[in-house]
């Protein structure tokens, strides 16, 4: 929930900085409202699927891993987690409808694309190792979504924006799939984590190395198209570096089988993979302002 918050938050910040007088405060609500409707359809009916597939039934739960626990713990019926994700689909479709009738068809495609992913989640995508690559579209449509409905335009910036924080998701779940691998491999499921268990643990530390890689270097692409100061800009997600290659040291102690790293060991991996994804995106924001300060001292 809190990814898709903050790339509604880089989307309308980002619309703020480039046409501050088409802002409309009603329209960003709303925007959050649908999201957060969606975001939420989504988490409930992957939950349902999990349970009705056994995949929760398997896994050890954790506090970044294995589900919410709802189901398999008897907290909820599994056909009230199936209502209230339909429900929150609808409403959030409905608020979407809305923008589609005053924006046009952009936000119609993006709303077909939202409503296809979360039918098709749990049931489809995930079956073929494409539930990494849809997250992080999703994470990329929100921003391109929020700054169009904002703007009425698609701009390179608002792309490549929505590029970095689609990859923060991808990044996340790519991490956070690790530990229930078996359990997902025996329900049928086929994620990154699995497709990618046939390689080597060094293969593995590369991988998510390339991943980090890319994400800063399309963050320093964003900033140098936005703005000419972009290190200034750019300089709140520098600061997260030490962060990033604490996260890649102790991922490689994981995969490599270092001594003494225990299992258990790999929720600190994961908890400090969504730390920095959540505070990667919240540096854009900051980035984002920055821009818009150094603009307005400069005009001033």
């Amino acid at each position: 929930m809190a990814a898709s918050a903050i790339a509604v938050t880089c989307g309308l910040t980002l619309a703020v900085c480039l046409n501050p007088s088409e802002f409309n405060i009603v329209n960003a609500v709303l925007i959050y409202l649908g999201i957060f409707c969606l975001h939420s359809s989504v988490d409930l009916l992957n939950d349902y699927f999990d349970f009705k597939r056994g995949i929760d039934l398997r896994t050890k739960k954790t506090k970044f891993s294995g589900g919410t626990g709802v189901l398999p713990e008897g907290l909820l019926s599994p056909n009230s987690v199936y209502i209230a994700g339909i429900v929150f689909l609808l409403v959030g479709l409905t608020i979407g409808g809305v923008f589609v009738v005053s924006k046009g068809y952009v936000i119609g495609i993006i709303l077909a694309f939202a409503a296809i992913s979360i039918v098709l989640y749990s049931t489809k995508l995930v079956n073929f190792g494409l539930g990494e690559l849809f997250v992080g579209i999703k994470g990329m449509l929100i921003v391109i979504g929020t700054f169009y409905v904002q703007t009425s335009a698609i701009l390179l910036e608002s792309i490549v924006l929505g590029i970095v924080a689609g990859l923060l998701s991808s990044m996340v779940l790519f991490v956070n799939s690790i530990p229930d691998i078996n359990a997902d491999r025996e329900g049928g499921r086929r994620t990154l984590a699995i497709l990618l268990d046939k390689f080597t643990g060094q293969a593995k530390f590369y991988f998510l190395t390339g991943l980090v890689i890319f994400i800063y270097i399309s963050g320093i692409l964003f900033f140098k198209e936005l703005d000419s100061n972009f290190f200034v800009a750019f300089l709140p997600a520098i600061l997260l570096l030490p962060a990033a290659l604490k996260i890649l040291v102790k991922f490689r102690n994981y995969v490599m089988g270092i001594k003494d790293f225990k299992e258990s060991d790999y929720v600190s991996i994961m908890g400090d993979t969504v730390l920095f994804s959540r505070l990667f995106g919240i540096a854009l924001v900051l980035g984002i302002i920055t821009v818009v300060i150094l603009f307005r001292l400069n005009v001033t």
